[in-house]
């Protein structure tokens, strides 16, 4: 069933195609939140169409519901919409605004570097990349990264880092992507967790490969563990560079109460606010969508690093919470870190 759209820098012009009117009704799943009467396509001849002003987004990623007379529905990508983008949900269409570049480095050449499997003796699976040529016994800066290999898959991160060391806009480092395991369960604030990544699996990391500085990476529920772990073990990282973190407080979060692990995440970062940051500030960067649900507990996490004297700063991009969003920030704001922690 073919569909049509059409984005310019005021509006978004969706058309799927109906001419035996087998279709009962079409409705936008985007990613963010819009009232439910700005997502119901309305029958035009042959068409459903669906005009709606361009959100304050670059880029929007979105699926389809197409519900038959018959009762039935589907879900799926636009089909007269070619670009598409892979998601740790499966894959999304995209509409590309006109103020929307990817960046740069995406087609820059990169050392694709060699990645290695790390046995650190815990269920985390870890693989070690490193810069083409790097000596095992060479010392070197090392970013850790939970949801590595989802970020190396859906965010080319391990392309970032080759671009940037052989152009020598990044220092030579090394990063260690952490395999997310059980994730909500490890990621959400558990103590259990937290010992097996800060007391067991950073150290056999550590002792497997020479580092510098240490500088923890995350997003989402992967930002909020990493800022566990540094409360937790204050002198296991350097640095944090946290993406839209999942900081949960009851007042702003209401909608993720049904969240299996959200009493013990609340717990925690209510602790924080009560002054629970380590008493020595590292530099932390945190970046998140300009309207995305975790931008508000973002703000508030950002006044919590500062208030205890910590060189924090938030950046706010024009994307919402996706791989896409996270990668776009890589450059500068990661950039901007490592050059300042790694040298």
């Amino acid at each position: 069933m073919p569909a049509e759209c059409a984005a310019n820098a005021q509006q978004v012009m969706l058309r799927v195609a109906d001419p035996d009117h087998s279709l009962a009704g079409v409705n936008l799943q985007p990613e963010l939140r819009l009232p439910a009467e700005q997502l119901e396509f309305h029958r035009a001849g042959e068409h459903w169409e669906l005009a709606i002003e361009q959100p304050p987004v670059a880029r929007l990623e979105y699926l389809l519901e197409l519900r038959y007379a018959d009762g039935g529905s589907k879900v799926s990508t636009d089909p007269a919409n070619p670009s598409q983008v892979a998601t740790a949900f499966g894959p999304k269409s995209v509409l590309e605004f006109p103020d929307y570049a990817p960046p740069a480095w995406l087609s820059a050449p990169a050392d694709p570097g060699v990645t290695r499997a790390l046995d650190t003796g815990t269920p985390i699976a870890t693989r070690i990349w490193a810069p083409t040529g790097v000596s095992a016994d060479e010392p070197l800066p090392l970013l850790v990264v939970h949801d590595g290999p989802e970020y190396d898959a859906l965010a080319s991160l391990t392309r970032y880092l080759g671009v940037g060391v052989l152009a020598s806009w990044l220092p030579r480092l090394r990063a260690a992507l952490l395999g997310p395991g059980s994730r909500n369960s490890w990621y959400s604030a558990s103590p259990r967790y937290t010992r097996m990544f800060a007391g067991q699996a950073l150290p056999a990391i550590r002792t497997s490969v020479p580092c510098t500085t240490v500088i923890g990476m995350g997003t989402s529920l992967g930002a909020l563990a990493l800022v566990h772990a540094y409360c937790r073990y204050p002198d296991s990282l350097d640095a944090l560079f946290l993406q839209s973190g999942s900081f949960f407080v009851p007042r702003l979060d209401s909608q993720e109460r049904r969240f299996q692990y959200f009493r013990r995440i609340t717990d925690f970062t209510a602790a924080v606010h009560a002054g629970g940051l380590p008493a020595d500030p590292v530099p932390v960067v945190m970046t998140c969508g300009a309207i995305e649900e975790n931008l508000a507990n973002n703000r508030l996490m950002l006044a919590a690093f500062r208030s205890r004297g910590y060189p924090a700063a938030l950046h706010e991009v024009p994307d919402l919470h996706n791989y896409t969003a996270w990668r776009d920030a890589f450059d500068p704001y990661l950039t901007g870190l490592l050059r300042q922690v790694a040298g």
